[in-house]
């Protein structure tokens, strides 16, 4: 049996490249010009007096990165938005899959009434969303408040409770993602397999553990880096919640500190290095994604 050759590039192979121009243009558009833009000015001195013209734009190298390496509360902030981005991936894996088994474990109705809040949570925007859950905690008028026999206790006000309060709102409104995806996905293992851990007197825990997350492992290392890409670039819910950072800057994360240095303080260079080392780290963990899709392409 001969082996069929590999086929040759001939008429027709750059009929799908035409297909695809269109949308290669936007995203050149949108995406590749900014990122050049955001670059540049990382390279040079930008402030308000070279935005007004007031004073010409010099080149600074790799000065502005050495500046902001230099600065301690960058590190810190650092450190604050990957410990927050680590939680709140956690978190939100946890209470997506365990509501995933949740919904194999209910009738109908009740399967579409969570179904359809997980969803209306996940469609409502970032800025309404946290400013519900500000008024839900308030300390003057907020129902948990009173729930709880908290007083006046202010959620906003100390640094961890704070960030306990946006990571309650940043699952909230990521755990539907998460939900639906391992829903689907539990819905596509054979119920034989189910049926006979069951029978072998595995408890549901037990049923998870060892059956469906290494079976699941392809849909969880998707929702993962996901993930950890949208909680890492978190602004909105910081910015609303903590009014811009917290007391002193005590809740600032990278996305947050990079908006302060760009406009609050027009230092528009510092703002954008920081933006570009976001990118950079975020480019990394989205390689690494692609190259566990590929694996699972290889394996599937």
């Amino acid at each position: 049996m001969s082996r069929s050759s590999p086929r040759p590039f001939g008429r027709g192979a750059g009929v799908p490249w035409l297909y695809l121009a269109p949308a290669l243009v936007v995203l050149g558009g949108l995406l590749v010009y900014p990122v050049y833009q955001l670059g540049l000015i990382s390279f040079l001195e930008y402030t308000q007096a070279q935005v007004s013209g007031g004073e010409p734009t010099t080149f600074q190298g790799f000065g502005n990165y050495a500046e902001l390496f230099r600065d301690r509360e960058f590190w810190w902030v650092l450190v604050a938005t990957v410990l927050f981005a680590g939680a709140c991936v956690v978190s939100t894996l946890a209470v997506g899959c365990a509501l995933a088994v949740l919904l194999t474990r209910v009738r109908a109705v009740p399967r579409l009434a969570l179904m359809l809040a997980g969803l209306g949570a996940w469609a409502t925007p970032a800025v309404t969303g946290s400013t519900v859950w500000l008024l839900l905690f308030d300390a003057d008028f907020g129902p948990v408040n009173r729930v709880l026999g908290l007083g006046d206790h202010s959620w906003t006000y100390g640094r961890y409770s704070a960030f306990l309060l946006v990571l309650l709102e940043v699952v909230w409104c990521s755990f539907p993602f998460v939900m639906v995806t391992v829903y689907a996905g539990i819905r596509a293992v054979p119920s034989e397999v189910l049926e006979a851990a069951a029978l072998d007197g595995a408890s549901q825990w037990r049923i998870w553990r060892s059956v469906l997350a290494p079976m699941l492992r392809p849909i969880l290392v998707v929702v993962t880096i996901q993930s950890v890409i949208w909680d890492f670039k978190v602004f909105t819910q910081i910015y609303v919640m903590t009014n811009g950072g917290g007391i002193a800057g005590q809740n600032l994360v990278l996305n947050v500190y990079a908006y302060q240095k760009a406009f609050a303080s027009s230092q528009y260079s510092l703002g954008s290095a920081i933006g570009v080392v976001m990118l950079l780290i975020l480019l990394a963990v989205t390689l690494v994604y692609l190259r566990l899709l590929r694996r699972q392409g290889e394996e599937l």
